[in-house]
């Protein structure tokens, strides 16, 4: 029988955040107490005034340009300029569906071969399996925050025969919660070998010292920046990113446009009028929020899991943290979270999805197992959060890892 699926798309299997979610919610409703630590999702409400801005444009039905409104493009070039201290115009703005799409894309019109530092998000690979680019691994290390050194990126690249890459970097990081701090030193690397880098800053408002560096500060000419409105204002399900391109990069602009056209049309007008509130209005207030939540629960979920049998670093951005638990012993660290799951109702994604040998008994924690809506409600004016504000606003997050480290010392 002559088969009807390509090689590139039979080999793939369901993306792993997508599957855990869908498999965690299967088991909390056969009854079982699950705690939902394997999907990213952010668990905060939008902000009100970009929900009535979303409202207050429901009727607006047409197609809108295919790189996107340019009112909104503009809005967001002057929120990256002034963020980064970059020179974007609204020429070099493309708004998609969410960045995952525009990564997809931009895989396929991209003539070269892909570099991914291990751990990377779990999108990046198959993306590039599926536009048939090769991938190049770096392995990384906790003493250097889970990102690339200088070396280590130099020597990789040497042993490369194609000089067309694309180096992926992303920070604050999914999926171990840190952040790169040789930037300027990678920016100089890849100055050297005119690297195209795509600099994912999906996480960059939830940095936790609230001091965000890019890398395209230090190399602007070929960095891509990347971003969106799914992690620092709670709408995922909005489906909104946007890429920033620089003018040196014109041709692969140009073949991502013609793509954009002959795929997504254009994004929802509705979501894109809202989102000019989202990049245009004053958030300072409500992000100050979410960030304090999320790094106290980042820190006590480290303060709590940290040991002699589970190294693990401490938050820096977004929701993630990435332990390794050091005695366990099991072929793969996909058993290892099988077995936890069963064991404790903690559901974790393997190492192994994010570039990790499977031997690596690693896997990635997300700590939004808790309704952030109460959480915002129930500590308003609250300078410091204690225990009792986490008992009382999020149980699951207090349970589970209470399980996991069970868990841990039985081993």
């Amino acid at each position: 029988m002559n088969k009807i699926i390509k090689d590139q798309v039979s080999s793939l299997k369901l993306s792993a955040t997508l599957a855990i979610n869908e498999e965690s919610n299967k088991l909390k409703k056969s009854g079982k107490k699950i705690y939902k630590f394997g999907f990213g999702q952010s668990p905060f409400p939008i902000p009100d005034s970009i929900v009535n801005a979303l409202k207050n444009n429901a009727s607006k039905n047409t197609y809108l340009p295919m790189q996107g409104l340019e009112e909104l493009r503009i809005t967001i070039a002057n929120y990256i300029n002034k963020k980064n201290n970059n020179h974007f115009i609204p020429e070099d703005i493309i708004i998609g569906p969410g960045t995952k799409e525009l990564m997809l894309l931009t895989q396929i019109a991209f003539n070269g071969e892909i570099l991914l530092p291990a751990p990377s998000w779990v999108s990046y690979q198959p993306q590039a399996l599926l536009a048939k680019n090769k991938v190049h691994w770096i392995q990384t290390s906790m003493d250097n925050n889970w990102f690339p050194s200088t070396e280590d990126l130099e020597n990789k690249i040497k042993k490369l025969k194609n000089k067309n890459i694309l180096l992926f970097l992303n920070s604050p990081n999914n999926p171990s919660g840190t952040i790169c701090k040789n930037l300027s030193e990678i920016a100089k690397i890849a100055k050297k070998y005119k690297l195209i880098i795509l600099s994912d800053e999906i996480y960059s408002e939830l940095t936790f010292n609230k001091e965000y560096k890019s890398i395209s500060k230090f190399y602007p000419e070929r960095t891509i920046v990347s971003n969106g409105l799914s992690k620092w204002c709670g709408a995922g399900g909005w489906r909104l990113g946007f890429f920033a391109i620089p003018k040196h990069l014109k041709e692969l602009k140009n073949s991502l446009k013609i793509l954009c056209s002959e795929s997504f049309s254009s994004v929802s007008a509705p979501i894109q009028y809202a989102a000019l509130e989202a990049y245009k209005g004053d958030h300072t207030k409500y992000l100050d929020k979410v960030r304090n939540i999320l790094e106290f629960i980042g820190n006590y979920v480290y303060e709590n899991l940290k040991s002699n049998a589970v190294n693990i670093k401490k938050p820096e951005g977004g929701f993630y943290l990435l332990p390794e638990f050091t005695n366990a012993k099991f072929s793969s660290s996909s058993e290892m979270c099988k077995d936890i799951l069963n064991k404790t109702g903690v559901a974790l994604l393997p190492g192994s999805d994010f570039g990790f040998s499977k031997k690596k008994m690693i896997a990635r924690l997300s700590y939004t197992d808790f309704d952030g809506a109460n959480f915002l409600k129930n500590t308003l004016g609250s300078k410091k959060l204690d225990y009792a504000d986490l008992k009382k606003n999020a149980p699951n997050i207090v349970n589970g890892v209470k399980a996991l480290k069970e868990w841990s010392k039985s081993l």
